[in-house]
């Protein structure tokens, strides 16, 4: 199903256009989506995920392709962009995503849940934290099932950034990319705030952040 190659020392070969397809210029050099790790996957793809490999390497490691992952950020901003940013909320268990989803509420205006979400936030009025999403973006679907089930439940829709061993059940957009580590979502929060901010009309088509994707970053 997926092509297999020799011996690899983690360095990823130049992406290949197949016949007539024509070249798209990336919200970033392929070479900085290659340093941040954000196309590494893990040794198991579920089926929800295969659309998303661009390979798999002699070691058995499934390798996301970079181009669809840099699409998938493009459709979810823009997706995103529609809602009111203070009914948004950004969800991450996993410990190296606390700074990224803290730094993209600061921008974006949304809400920021890290660390352990406790059951029925959004689903129990009665709850001092509770919270009313009308839309929910998880870091990891299985980390962040709690927050996924709830979003479910009330009917909310739900963007997800997806590694190869991800199930998507209940995720209604999916971003692939490595959501396991600090570089990758640091680099992938960062593009995600930036394209909001751009389909927003908060900052220029081509205007930046005034942070670098290292800002983002969870130091160890």
């Amino acid at each position: 199903m997926f092509e297999e190659e020799g011996p690899d020392l983690g360095e990823e070969k130049p992406i290949t256009l197949l016949p007539g397809e024509k070249a798209v210029e990336l919200l970033i050099p392929l070479e900085e989506y290659l340093t941040a790790g954000v196309h590494i996957g893990t040794h198991i793809c579920t089926r929800f995920m295969e659309p998303f490999v661009y390979r798999v390497r002699s070691d058995g490691l499934y390798i996301l392709d970079a181009r669809k992952i840099d699409e998938r950020i493009r459709v979810a901003a823009k997706f995103l962009a529609r809602y009111d940013s203070s009914k948004m909320a950004v969800v991450s268990v996993r410990q190296y995503g606390f700074k990224p989803v803290t730094k993209m509420c600061s921008y974006v205006g949304c809400k920021p849940f890290t660390g352990r979400f406790i059951p029925g936030t959004f689903t129990n009025p009665s709850l001092k934290w509770y919270f009313e999403p009308d839309v929910v973006v998880v870091t990891d679907p299985r980390a962040d099932a709690q927050a996924v089930k709830e979003a479910a439940e009330i009917g909310i829709p739900v963007v997800a950034f997806a590694d190869t061993d991800n199930k998507i059940e209940f995720v209604d957009l999916v971003i692939p990319g490595n959501n396991k580590g600090r570089k990758s979502l640091a680099l992938l929060y960062w593009l995600l705030t930036r394209q909001i901010l751009r389909e927003k009309g908060l900052i220029p088509p081509n205007g930046d952040l005034p942070e670098k994707p290292a800002d983002f970053e969870t130091k160890l």
